[in-house]
């Protein structure tokens, strides 16, 4: 940094610059390329030094006229002349390292050269130009942070909303737990007794299909023995026009022929009442399942709400993706405050350096002005003889205040007492006044008794 160089400006570009970004009012526009050059006023550019002052650390040129020494100070009055300079040459002395100008000196104060108040104002000029790019830069930052903390703002209200939304779809109010607990019993319930009712009818379809089996079974033996009987009727048919002889053989043929009829018989009733049993149990399937029809509709119906409860799931689970992007979000803001926070310690460690090498320069100076201070010294001495001859007037005047207030004391003193006669004489004449006004009542009094005796 020390390396470091600032371009010398001309004249015109400086006093335009000084007028426009610096000062304001008359003394911008009194403020001419002839305070400069050929010879510079020093009151001119002792007032740009301190409006420069005034804009970048807001040191109003009325601090400068205070006197910078104890309290106690007696005729501060003597310090007039040399406070101001003296505050702007420690100021300057202060800030004019941060535009890499290194011999600051009171000349430059009290006797200006052109050629160098010229290198000093460009180097503040070129000093006012990088502050107000860093300060944009700066304001750039501050914006872009302002607006992603805005963001951050809304994202975490809106996780905030969706935490209190998932707490409100998740958790059953109190009002109606106790439905809650009584639909989930009565799920329970249903669904064992769903199951009891599954296993009922799977044994009925177990035996209606063996009923059923039984029944073409049956119907293929009833098929089968109609084939019989019409097979044997047509063997009668070919053995009576061929039997002629022995009509007991014949009587024996029809005894066993109604007998094979009547198990037929038998066996067709039988059949008949099978089917009958078989026809009663078809109507107890039927109204099983109607039975079932309207279990099923129940359960249709809690299906309905379970995909009323899976819609809220779905919800909820939407509503934690959501939380968790605004949290991947949140953790990239973090990030690129990290990265800003990271930014802005390296610029502070680099501040720190050059501030270490400032103050080494500082100490050189330091040593200059004690100095100075040292010839102030010898001045302070001369001005406290003065002093002194100033505190025996004081002390004549202290021994005639004295006397004023002696003279006064007596004066009260005297005012009491005639106050206190005054108040005396008021009382009697009060009291003079109230005899009168007695003996004239009786006197009236008197008049009338004798007017009315006459």
């Amino acid at each position: 940094m020390a390396e470091n160089t600032f371009p010398v400006y001309k004249v015109d570009a400086i006093v335009q610059f000084y007028r426009t970004e610096v000062l304001t009012g008359q003394e911008a526009k009194h403020f001419t390329k002839n305070d400069i050059t050929p010879s510079p006023k020093a009151e001119s550019i002792q007032r740009v030094y301190m409006r420069v002052l005034q804009l970048l650390f807001r040191f109003r040129p009325e601090c400068h006229y205070t006197v910078p020494l104890s309290e106690n100070l007696q005729h501060p009055m003597l310090y007039e002349w040399v406070s101001p300079i003296m505050s702007v040459y420690m100021r300057m002395c202060e800030f004019l390292p941060f535009c890499h100008v290194y011999d600051f000196s009171l000349n430059d104060l009290l006797n200006p050269k052109s050629k160098r108040t010229i290198v000093i104002l460009s180097a503040i000029q070129n000093y006012l130009h990088f502050r107000k790019q860093r300060m944009e830069t700066t304001a750039d930052h501050q914006q872009s942070f302002r607006s992603v903390m805005d963001r951050l703002q809304t994202y975490t209200r809106e996780i905030k909303e969706a935490e209190k939304k998932i707490e409100k779809l998740t958790t059953i109010p109190p009002e109606q737990q106790a439905e809650a607990k009584e639909l989930a019993s009565a799920l329970a319930e249903l669904a064992t007794s769903m199951q009891h009712e599954y296993q009922d009818v799977n044994a009925m379809n177990e035996t209606v299909a063996q009923c059923k089996t039984e029944i073409a079974e049956i119907s293929q033996k009833l098929t089968q023995r109609k084939v019989d009987v019409a097979t044997l009727k047509d063997e009668l048919v070919k053995l009576k026009s061929q039997i002629v002889e022995s009509p007991e053989e014949l009587k024996n043929e029809m005894e066993r022929m109604k007998e094979n009829v009547k198990s037929i018989r038998m066996s067709k009733e039988l059949a008949d009442e099978r089917l009958v049993e078989l026809q009663m149990l078809v109507q107890c399937a039927g109204q099983v399942e109607a039975e079932i029809q309207v279990l099923l509709k129940q359960q249709q119906d809690l299906q309905g709400s379970m995909c009323k409860t899976n819609q809220q799931k779905e919800e909820v689970q939407s509503l934690a993706a959501m939380y968790e992007s605004l949290q991947k979000e949140l953790k990239n803001l973090s990030n690129e405050e990290a990265q800003l926070k990271r930014t802005i310690a390296m610029k502070l460690d680099k501040e720190s350096k050059q501030q270490i090498r400032r103050q080494k320069k500082k100490e050189v100076k330091d040593q200059q002005v004690k100095n100075i201070y040292g010839q102030y010294d010898k001045i302070h001495q001369k001005r406290e003889e003065i002093v002194k001859i100033i505190e025996e007037s004081n002390r004549e005047t202290k021994k005639f205040r004295e006397k004023m207030q002696k003279l006064r004391e007596k004066c009260n003193q005297q005012t009491q007492k005639a106050q206190e006669f005054y108040e005396r004489l008021l009382t009697t004449l009060e009291q003079y006044n109230k005899r009168i006004e007695s003996i004239v009542v009786e006197t009236n009094a008197d008049t009338l008794k004798m007017k009315s005796h006459f």
